[in-house]
């Protein structure tokens, strides 16, 4: 477990034990997000399907639009459907991973590109992915609608999602949000089986980690807080806490 004196960065060992797994939920809310990061290095032990399954539990906890709960989740164990959606995903990462390097040759980026790198290599080892659809549309086909109302439709999976990672982190799953292999929605509805009325959004990888989570480097507040208006940043001086 993760003890407070422990820089909050304790390795947890894979578990199967569901008394274990509950006591590491109790995790302080806080500690979660101060040390949930992208973990895309994942050894190939399997992980136990209880553990993912009360980890999704956990995500239908979240708010959803009108209580509608339209969230669907596929689980992906099988290698042979791991391997199409790699095959997406590579295909995906030749241009986007390209075009990272150039546009961000900064040692922090390198060093993204690279995990992101060893998870396209590796993607049909990783143990489960878990691919986060929403069921319904945004409207009628062919009628116009409002810019708000994607915002609405994916707002009912992308807080569940959050909740997944947070659960994740807090048994001691290395996880991870992609949307790359996903890049084709007709090819990706062909693979998963999925019906019209249910859009795949993302996929959370989860494995066991091969390092550790911990603290990220992130921006100060006050540089990307405005107050009433846009450009109105009076915190722009505060010190991180």
């Amino acid at each position: 477990m993760v003890r407070p004196d422990s820089g909050m960065d304790d390795y947890l060992a894979p578990t199967s034990d569901t008394i274990e797994i509950q006591a590491r939920l109790a995790m302080p809310l806080a500690e979660a997000m101060l040390t949930q990061r992208a973990i895309r290095r994942v050894q190939p032990t399997p992980v136990d399907d209880r553990v993912v399954l009360r980890c999704l539990e956990l995500a239908l906890e979240a708010p959803t639009a009108s209580n509608g709960q339209t969230w669907q989740f596929v689980i992906v164990k099988e290698r042979a459907v791991k391997a199409q959606l790699a095959a997406q995903y590579r295909r995906a990462w030749r241009l986007y991973g390209g075009l990272g390097r150039l546009a961000r040759p900064d040692d922090q980026t390198v060093k993204i590109l690279k995990s992101v790198q060893w998870q396209v290599e590796h993607f049909e080892e990783i143990p489960v992915l878990v691919v986060c659809c929403v069921r319904g549309g945004t409207g009628l086909p062919f009628l116009p609608k409002p810019a708000i109302a994607a915002s609405s439709h994916y707002g009912s999976i992308y807080p569940s999602v959050q909740n997944l990672l947070l659960a994740a982190r807090s048994v001691g799953l290395g996880g991870a949000l992609i949307t790359l292999p996903l890049w084709s929605n007709l090819v990706a509805r062909k693979i998963l089986a999925l019906p019209l009325n249910v859009e795949p959004c993302c996929i959370v990888t989860l494995g066991w980690p091969k390092g550790r989570y911990g603290r990220k480097t992130r921006k100060p507040i006050g540089t990307v807080v405005h107050l009433d208006r846009y450009g109105n940043q009076p915190w722009k001086d505060r010190a991180p806490a």
